[in-house]
């Protein structure tokens, strides 16, 4: 797959960094001369395209008529609308993907304007934070559907109800599905007569409105 990354910074680099190490072709395109030179220093040199990224020309010398992806991680909302307005209107570029600085821009980075997939760093951390606070011991390991849904991992409380039981008696809620139990290093695939044990770690598929609801099925009674 070729990907496009628009802007250089730490998410830009980050992120060109990993999709190249797990072998996908990458141009990354930066207009600002220290961080140019940080990126030749970090990235391999065929990799960074000297220019601004709004430019159609610089998108087409980066390769944009056969991009696959383009991501738009400037720290500029406006920069950002443009450079996917342009992929996806101008070049047909199949999936756009825009980083928003300022959450209060979030409603302009929608399909209308270009934009397949909209991150939106500052609200992702928040909704983090706040899981992390009242979720307990429940770890989130992705983020699927955009949020929507959950893979999380959680340990089986020594003093929960569910200890003994199998895994058709429980009282699940309706949009979670139990995709892994991993007891003391093994891995089980969980069938309806699979039974819980203090400290299995559960591994969970879980919409984000029943997280809370998952967290206390598998935590101590009361």
């Amino acid at each position: 797959m070729f990907v496009i990354i628009v802007g250089g910074g730490k998410t830009g680099s980050q992120l060109a960094a990993l999709l190249l190490n797990e072998g996908y072709e990458v141009k990354i395109v930066e207009d600002r001369p220290p961080v140019l030179e940080r990126l030749k220093q970090e990235l391999p040199q065929d990799a960074v395209v000297a220019g601004d990224g709004s430019s159609p020309g610089v998108l087409e010398t980066a390769g944009i008529n056969r991009a696959q992806v383009l991501a738009a991680v400037t720290g500029d909302d406006e920069a950002n609308l443009v450079i996917t307005t342009l992929a996806r209107f101008e070049f047909n570029v199949p999936r756009t993907i825009a980083r928003v600085n300022n959450p209060k821009n979030a409603w302009l980075f929608n399909p209308e304007m270009g934009v397949d997939v909209a991150l939106n760093q500052a609200d992702l951390m928040a909704h983090l934070i706040a899981e992390e606070m009242s979720l307990g011991d429940m770890m989130t390991l992705l983020k699927l559907r955009k949020g929507q849904y959950s893979l999380v991992e959680e340990k089986v409380h020594p003093a929960s109800l569910v200890v003994g039981k199998a895994l058709r008696d429980l009282s699940l809620p309706d949009e979670c599905v139990f995709a892994a139990i991993i007891r003391k290093g093994q891995l089980i695939i969980p069938r309806g007569d699979t039974v819980l044990q203090p400290a299995d770690e559960v591994l969970a598929v879980v919409h984000a409105a029943q997280l809370a609801e998952m967290a206390a099925v598998l935590g101590p009674a009361g």
